[in-house]
Protein backbone atom coordinates (compact mmCIF):
# COMPACT_ATOMS: atom_id res chain seq x y z
CA UNK A 1 0.00 0.00 0.00
CA UNK A 2 1.32 3.35 -0.46
CA UNK A 3 2.20 5.69 2.02
CA UNK A 4 1.26 8.22 -0.27
CA UNK A 5 -2.09 7.70 -1.63
CA UNK A 6 -2.73 11.05 -2.97
CA UNK A 7 0.07 10.83 -5.31
CA UNK A 8 -1.54 7.03 -6.94
CA UNK A 9 -2.79 7.16 -10.18
CA UNK A 10 -5.28 4.73 -11.32
CA UNK A 11 -4.45 4.00 -14.84
CA UNK A 12 -6.84 2.80 -17.04
CA UNK A 13 -6.05 -1.12 -17.83
CA UNK A 14 -5.86 -1.49 -21.93
CA UNK A 15 -4.97 -4.32 -23.97
CA UNK A 16 -1.74 -4.33 -24.82
CA UNK A 17 0.12 -4.64 -28.78
CA UNK A 18 3.40 -4.69 -29.27
CA UNK A 19 5.25 -2.04 -31.92
CA UNK A 20 8.32 -3.67 -33.26
CA UNK A 21 10.01 -5.07 -30.02
CA UNK A 22 7.99 -2.70 -27.43
CA UNK A 23 5.12 -2.91 -25.72
CA UNK A 24 2.20 -0.84 -25.27
CA UNK A 25 -0.75 -0.47 -23.26
CA UNK A 26 -1.56 -2.74 -20.83
CA UNK A 27 1.00 -2.92 -17.45
CA UNK A 28 3.69 -1.62 -19.67
CA UNK A 29 5.50 1.51 -19.28
CA UNK A 30 3.99 4.27 -21.02
CA UNK A 31 6.34 5.08 -24.17
CA UNK A 32 7.64 8.39 -25.07
CA UNK A 33 7.32 8.82 -29.56
CA UNK A 34 8.68 11.86 -31.43
CA UNK A 35 8.70 12.32 -35.40
CA UNK A 36 11.66 13.37 -37.53
CA UNK A 37 10.97 16.53 -39.59
CA UNK A 38 14.21 15.55 -42.18
CA UNK A 39 12.92 15.02 -45.79
CA UNK A 40 12.49 11.08 -45.39
CA UNK A 41 13.98 10.77 -49.20
CA UNK A 42 17.39 11.65 -47.69
CA UNK A 43 18.17 8.63 -45.04
CA UNK A 44 21.74 10.04 -43.56
CA UNK A 45 19.74 13.21 -42.36
CA UNK A 46 16.74 11.38 -41.33
CA UNK A 47 19.08 8.56 -39.09
CA UNK A 48 21.37 10.91 -37.80
CA UNK A 49 17.87 12.78 -36.39
CA UNK A 50 16.74 9.57 -35.74
CA UNK A 51 20.10 9.05 -33.74
CA UNK A 52 19.61 11.77 -31.79
CA UNK A 53 16.15 11.65 -30.43
CA UNK A 54 17.37 7.72 -29.41
CA UNK A 55 19.88 9.23 -27.45
CA UNK A 56 17.12 11.50 -25.48
CA UNK A 57 15.65 8.39 -24.51
CA UNK A 58 12.85 8.12 -27.66
CA UNK A 59 10.99 4.93 -27.46
CA UNK A 60 9.19 4.89 -30.75
CA UNK A 61 10.05 7.46 -33.87
CA UNK A 62 7.48 8.17 -36.23
CA UNK A 63 8.50 8.75 -39.69
CA UNK A 64 6.64 10.44 -42.58
CA UNK A 65 6.42 8.89 -45.84
CA UNK A 66 4.80 10.84 -48.69
CA UNK A 67 6.18 9.49 -51.24
CA UNK A 68 7.37 6.46 -53.34
CA UNK A 69 10.99 8.16 -53.02
CA UNK A 70 10.77 7.97 -48.53
CA UNK A 71 9.84 4.36 -48.85
CA UNK A 72 12.37 3.53 -50.76
CA UNK A 73 14.99 5.13 -48.45
CA UNK A 74 12.72 3.96 -45.32
CA UNK A 75 14.16 0.17 -45.93
CA UNK A 76 17.87 1.73 -45.18
CA UNK A 77 16.30 3.93 -42.34
CA UNK A 78 14.58 0.79 -40.38
CA UNK A 79 17.65 -1.24 -40.57
CA UNK A 80 19.89 1.63 -38.71
CA UNK A 81 16.98 2.57 -36.26
CA UNK A 82 17.85 1.21 -33.20
CA UNK A 83 13.92 1.76 -31.95
CA UNK A 84 11.02 1.01 -33.73
CA UNK A 85 9.65 3.17 -36.48
CA UNK A 86 6.09 4.23 -37.29
CA UNK A 87 5.22 5.09 -40.44
CA UNK A 88 3.05 7.93 -41.22
CA UNK A 89 0.71 7.52 -44.05
CA UNK A 90 -1.91 9.58 -45.75
CA UNK A 91 -4.47 8.97 -48.51
CA UNK A 92 -1.74 6.77 -50.48
CA UNK A 93 -2.27 2.92 -49.53
CA UNK A 94 0.47 1.91 -51.56
CA UNK A 95 2.85 3.87 -49.49
CA UNK A 96 1.51 1.88 -46.41
CA UNK A 97 2.31 -1.12 -47.87
CA UNK A 98 5.84 -0.64 -49.10
CA UNK A 99 6.55 0.85 -45.86
CA UNK A 100 5.21 -2.47 -44.10
CA UNK A 101 7.69 -4.41 -46.37
CA UNK A 102 10.42 -2.20 -45.59
CA UNK A 103 10.12 -2.40 -42.11
CA UNK A 104 7.91 -0.43 -40.29
CA UNK A 105 6.98 -1.60 -36.92
CA UNK A 106 3.83 0.34 -37.11
CA UNK A 107 1.46 2.05 -39.90
CA UNK A 108 0.30 5.68 -39.02
CA UNK A 109 -3.29 5.69 -40.90
CA UNK A 110 -7.21 6.71 -40.95
CA UNK A 111 -8.76 3.76 -42.06
CA UNK A 112 -11.20 6.74 -44.28
CA UNK A 113 -9.42 8.14 -46.09
CA UNK A 114 -7.19 5.19 -47.17
CA UNK A 115 -10.08 4.44 -49.85
CA UNK A 116 -12.30 1.34 -50.45
CA UNK A 117 -12.94 -1.33 -48.37
CA UNK A 118 -10.44 -3.17 -50.74
CA UNK A 119 -7.57 -0.85 -50.43
CA UNK A 120 -8.31 -0.99 -46.35
CA UNK A 121 -7.59 -4.74 -46.74
CA UNK A 122 -4.33 -4.76 -48.43
CA UNK A 123 -2.95 -2.68 -45.96
CA UNK A 124 -4.47 -5.18 -43.25
CA UNK A 125 -3.16 -7.95 -45.03
CA UNK A 126 0.62 -6.10 -45.43
CA UNK A 127 0.86 -5.49 -41.96
CA UNK A 128 -0.19 -8.52 -40.88
CA UNK A 129 2.33 -10.00 -42.96
CA UNK A 130 5.19 -8.18 -41.62
CA UNK A 131 3.70 -7.95 -38.06
CA UNK A 132 2.86 -4.44 -38.14
CA UNK A 133 0.71 -2.74 -35.68
CA UNK A 134 -1.80 0.34 -37.18
CA UNK A 135 -2.44 3.53 -35.50
CA UNK A 136 -5.35 5.14 -35.64
CA UNK A 137 -4.68 8.84 -36.39
CA UNK A 138 -8.00 11.01 -35.44
CA UNK A 139 -7.75 15.00 -35.59
CA UNK A 140 -9.65 17.82 -34.95
CA UNK A 141 -8.31 19.46 -38.10
CA UNK A 142 -8.54 16.54 -40.69
CA UNK A 143 -12.25 15.43 -39.63
CA UNK A 144 -14.17 13.84 -42.29
CA UNK A 145 -16.87 15.90 -43.91
CA UNK A 146 -20.30 14.14 -43.24
CA UNK A 147 -18.71 14.30 -39.51
CA UNK A 148 -18.53 18.20 -39.32
CA UNK A 149 -21.87 18.44 -41.40
CA UNK A 150 -23.62 16.36 -38.65
CA UNK A 151 -21.97 18.40 -35.86
CA UNK A 152 -21.50 21.58 -37.15
CA UNK A 153 -18.02 22.00 -35.68
CA UNK A 154 -15.14 19.50 -34.33
CA UNK A 155 -16.13 18.27 -30.94
CA UNK A 156 -15.40 15.74 -28.88
CA UNK A 157 -18.41 13.28 -29.79
CA UNK A 158 -17.33 13.82 -33.71
CA UNK A 159 -13.74 12.64 -32.86
CA UNK A 160 -14.94 9.91 -30.73
CA UNK A 161 -17.22 8.84 -33.66
CA UNK A 162 -14.31 9.22 -36.22
CA UNK A 163 -11.95 6.75 -34.29
CA UNK A 164 -15.23 3.95 -33.46
CA UNK A 165 -15.62 4.06 -37.51
CA UNK A 166 -12.17 3.48 -38.25
CA UNK A 167 -11.85 1.03 -35.55
CA UNK A 168 -14.91 -0.91 -36.94
CA UNK A 169 -13.04 -0.57 -40.42
CA UNK A 170 -10.30 -2.42 -38.99
CA UNK A 171 -11.72 -4.75 -37.02
CA UNK A 172 -14.38 -5.98 -40.11
CA UNK A 173 -11.02 -7.65 -41.38
CA UNK A 174 -10.14 -9.18 -38.08
CA UNK A 175 -6.99 -6.56 -37.29
CA UNK A 176 -6.91 -5.55 -33.46
CA UNK A 177 -3.02 -4.56 -33.25
CA UNK A 178 -3.98 -1.03 -33.16
CA UNK A 179 -3.71 2.00 -31.16
CA UNK A 180 -5.26 5.02 -31.22
CA UNK A 181 -5.21 8.80 -31.00
CA UNK A 182 -7.77 11.70 -31.22
CA UNK A 183 -5.62 14.93 -31.63
CA UNK A 184 -6.60 18.40 -31.38
CA UNK A 185 -4.92 21.74 -30.57
CA UNK A 186 -7.47 22.70 -28.35
CA UNK A 187 -6.55 21.05 -24.69
CA UNK A 188 -10.30 21.00 -23.84
CA UNK A 189 -11.43 19.32 -26.94
CA UNK A 190 -8.58 16.98 -26.88
CA UNK A 191 -8.93 16.22 -22.98
CA UNK A 192 -12.57 15.37 -23.33
CA UNK A 193 -12.29 12.91 -26.77
CA UNK A 194 -9.75 11.07 -24.94
CA UNK A 195 -12.31 10.92 -21.77
CA UNK A 196 -15.03 9.53 -23.66
CA UNK A 197 -12.69 7.21 -26.12
CA UNK A 198 -11.46 5.64 -23.22
CA UNK A 199 -14.83 4.90 -22.14
CA UNK A 200 -15.85 3.14 -25.08
CA UNK A 201 -12.96 1.14 -26.05
CA UNK A 202 -9.79 -1.27 -24.70
CA UNK A 203 -7.18 -0.68 -27.47
CA UNK A 204 -3.98 1.20 -26.34
CA UNK A 205 -4.94 5.23 -26.47
CA UNK A 206 -1.51 7.63 -27.86
CA UNK A 207 -2.01 10.78 -26.67
CA UNK A 208 -0.97 14.50 -27.69
CA UNK A 209 -2.17 17.97 -28.27
CA UNK A 210 -1.43 18.88 -31.60
CA UNK A 211 0.26 21.84 -33.40
CA UNK A 212 0.23 22.96 -29.70
CA UNK A 213 3.16 25.80 -30.45
CA UNK A 214 6.70 26.47 -29.87
CA UNK A 215 8.91 25.32 -27.54
CA UNK A 216 7.75 26.77 -24.53
CA UNK A 217 3.62 27.58 -25.24
CA UNK A 218 3.66 23.99 -26.84
CA UNK A 219 5.31 22.70 -23.45
CA UNK A 220 2.82 24.15 -21.36
CA UNK A 221 0.05 23.13 -23.60
CA UNK A 222 0.93 20.12 -23.99
CA UNK A 223 1.59 19.82 -20.06
CA UNK A 224 -1.98 20.57 -19.03
CA UNK A 225 -3.45 18.38 -21.50
CA UNK A 226 -1.42 15.47 -21.93
CA UNK A 227 -0.36 15.35 -17.66
CA UNK A 228 -4.48 15.89 -17.35
CA UNK A 229 -5.18 12.62 -18.95
CA UNK A 230 -2.15 10.76 -17.34
CA UNK A 231 -3.51 12.00 -14.12
CA UNK A 232 -6.99 10.30 -14.56
CA UNK A 233 -4.87 6.91 -15.96
CA UNK A 234 -6.12 7.51 -19.29
CA UNK A 235 -2.99 7.14 -22.02
CA UNK A 236 -0.21 4.84 -22.85
CA UNK A 237 2.04 6.25 -25.03
CA UNK A 238 2.43 9.54 -25.81
CA UNK A 239 4.09 12.43 -28.31
CA UNK A 240 5.47 16.30 -27.15
CA UNK A 241 4.04 18.05 -30.45
CA UNK A 242 6.38 21.02 -30.73
CA UNK A 243 7.87 23.77 -33.16
CA UNK A 244 11.17 22.31 -32.32
CA UNK A 245 13.44 19.61 -32.40
CA UNK A 246 12.11 16.33 -32.02
CA UNK A 247 14.78 15.79 -29.13
CA UNK A 248 13.12 18.36 -27.67
CA UNK A 249 9.41 16.76 -27.86
CA UNK A 250 11.42 13.53 -26.35
CA UNK A 251 12.67 15.52 -23.17
CA UNK A 252 9.47 17.41 -22.23
CA UNK A 253 7.75 14.01 -22.75
CA UNK A 254 9.89 12.08 -20.36
CA UNK A 255 9.09 15.57 -17.89
CA UNK A 256 5.66 15.25 -17.79
CA UNK A 257 5.62 11.75 -16.82
CA UNK A 258 8.88 12.38 -14.59
CA UNK A 259 6.54 14.97 -12.90
CA UNK A 260 3.91 12.43 -12.36
CA UNK A 261 5.63 9.48 -11.27
CA UNK A 262 5.03 7.43 -13.62
CA UNK A 263 8.24 7.27 -15.09
CA UNK A 264 11.42 8.12 -14.21
CA UNK A 265 14.48 8.31 -16.84
CA UNK A 266 17.44 10.64 -16.32
CA UNK A 267 18.06 13.93 -13.41
CA UNK A 268 15.25 14.49 -12.01
CA UNK A 269 16.03 18.61 -11.34
CA UNK A 270 14.67 20.79 -7.91
CA UNK A 271 15.44 24.33 -8.75
CA UNK A 272 14.46 27.43 -6.95
CA UNK A 273 13.57 30.59 -9.48
CA UNK A 274 16.17 32.77 -7.17
CA UNK A 275 16.00 36.29 -5.88
CA UNK A 276 18.08 38.35 -4.36
CA UNK A 277 19.31 35.75 -1.25
CA UNK A 278 21.29 33.44 -3.69
CA UNK A 279 24.40 32.64 -2.93
CA UNK A 280 25.64 31.62 -6.52
CA UNK A 281 23.60 32.53 -9.93
CA UNK A 282 21.36 29.78 -9.76
CA UNK A 283 19.72 30.10 -13.40
CA UNK A 284 23.05 29.75 -15.16
CA UNK A 285 24.07 27.14 -13.20
CA UNK A 286 20.57 25.05 -13.78
CA UNK A 287 21.05 25.65 -17.26
CA UNK A 288 24.70 24.36 -17.51
CA UNK A 289 23.81 21.33 -15.26
CA UNK A 290 20.98 20.61 -17.14
CA UNK A 291 22.70 21.06 -20.80
CA UNK A 292 25.32 18.54 -19.15
CA UNK A 293 23.35 15.89 -17.59
CA UNK A 294 21.62 14.96 -20.88
CA UNK A 295 23.45 12.25 -21.27
CA UNK A 296 22.65 10.62 -17.72
CA UNK A 297 19.20 8.08 -18.07
CA UNK A 298 19.65 6.56 -14.87
CA UNK A 299 16.77 8.08 -12.90
CA UNK A 300 17.90 10.21 -10.06
CA UNK A 301 17.09 13.67 -8.04
CA UNK A 302 19.36 16.38 -7.70
CA UNK A 303 18.44 20.09 -5.99
CA UNK A 304 19.68 23.52 -6.49
CA UNK A 305 18.78 25.82 -4.07
CA UNK A 306 20.45 29.09 -3.91
CA UNK A 307 19.99 29.99 -0.26
CA UNK A 308 19.02 28.31 3.31
CA UNK A 309 15.32 29.10 3.62
CA UNK A 310 14.17 25.82 1.43
CA UNK A 311 17.78 24.80 0.60
CA UNK A 312 18.51 22.50 2.93
CA UNK A 313 14.86 20.94 3.22
CA UNK A 314 14.63 20.36 -0.16
CA UNK A 315 18.30 18.85 -0.06
CA UNK A 316 17.02 16.39 1.98
CA UNK A 317 14.85 15.13 -0.37
CA UNK A 318 16.99 14.39 -3.06
CA UNK A 319 20.07 12.50 -3.96
CA UNK A 320 22.19 15.10 -4.44
CA UNK A 321 21.87 18.70 -3.38
CA UNK A 322 23.43 22.23 -3.47
CA UNK A 323 22.61 25.13 -0.88
CA UNK A 324 23.66 28.40 -1.77
CA UNK A 325 26.07 30.28 1.07
CA UNK A 326 28.07 33.03 1.53
CA UNK A 327 31.13 34.28 0.46
CA UNK A 328 30.74 31.77 -2.39
CA UNK A 329 31.12 28.81 0.06
CA UNK A 330 28.15 26.42 -0.25
CA UNK A 331 27.00 23.48 1.14
CA UNK A 332 26.73 19.88 -0.68
CA UNK A 333 24.15 17.63 0.50
CA UNK A 334 24.42 13.70 -0.33
CA UNK A 335 21.69 11.49 -0.33
CA UNK A 336 19.69 14.10 2.03
CA UNK A 337 22.58 14.35 4.62
CA UNK A 338 24.86 17.54 4.85
CA UNK A 339 28.39 16.13 3.86
CA UNK A 340 31.21 19.04 2.54
CA UNK A 341 31.60 22.27 0.95
CA UNK A 342 32.30 23.48 -2.27
CA UNK A 343 33.63 26.94 -3.43
CA UNK A 344 31.96 28.86 -6.67
CA UNK A 345 35.24 28.38 -8.62
CA UNK A 346 34.83 24.54 -10.24
CA UNK A 347 31.03 24.20 -8.47
CA UNK A 348 29.32 23.07 -11.77
CA UNK A 349 31.84 20.65 -12.75
CA UNK A 350 32.00 19.01 -9.37
CA UNK A 351 28.19 18.59 -8.96
CA UNK A 352 28.43 16.89 -12.74
CA UNK A 353 31.45 14.31 -11.20
CA UNK A 354 28.74 13.88 -8.68
CA UNK A 355 25.55 12.93 -10.73
CA UNK A 356 28.25 10.77 -12.75
CA UNK A 357 29.37 8.76 -10.01
CA UNK A 358 25.96 8.53 -7.79
CA UNK A 359 24.66 7.08 -11.60
CA UNK A 360 27.33 4.10 -11.45
CA UNK A 361 26.91 3.73 -8.45
CA UNK A 362 22.91 3.05 -8.75
CA UNK A 363 23.49 1.46 -12.23
CA UNK A 364 26.22 -1.16 -10.31
CA UNK A 365 23.58 -1.68 -7.93
CA UNK A 366 21.09 -2.47 -10.28
CA UNK A 367 23.42 -4.85 -11.95
CA UNK A 368 23.99 -6.72 -9.12
CA UNK A 369 20.05 -7.29 -7.84
CA UNK A 370 19.46 -8.58 -11.21
CA UNK A 371 22.40 -10.90 -10.89
CA UNK A 372 21.32 -12.05 -7.78
CA UNK A 373 17.77 -13.04 -9.17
Amino acid sequence: MSLRPWRDIARRKSRQIMVGNVPVGGDAPITVQTMTNTPTSDAKATIDQIRRCEEAGADIIRVSCPDVESTAAFRQIAKAARVPLVADIHFHYKRALEAADAGAACLRINPGNIGSSERVAEVVRAAKANGCAIRIGVNAGSLERDLLEKYGEPCPEALVESALDHIRLLEEHDFRDYKVAVKASDVFLAVTAYQQLAEAVDCPLHLGITEAGGLIGGTVKSSIGIGALLWFGIGDTIRVSLSAEPEEEVRVGFEILKSLGVRHRGVRVVSCPSCARQGFDVIRTVQALEERLQHISTPMSLSVLGCVVNGPGEARETDIGITGGGAGKHMVYLSGVTDHHVQDAGMIDHIVSLVEAKAAEIEAGNAAAQAAE
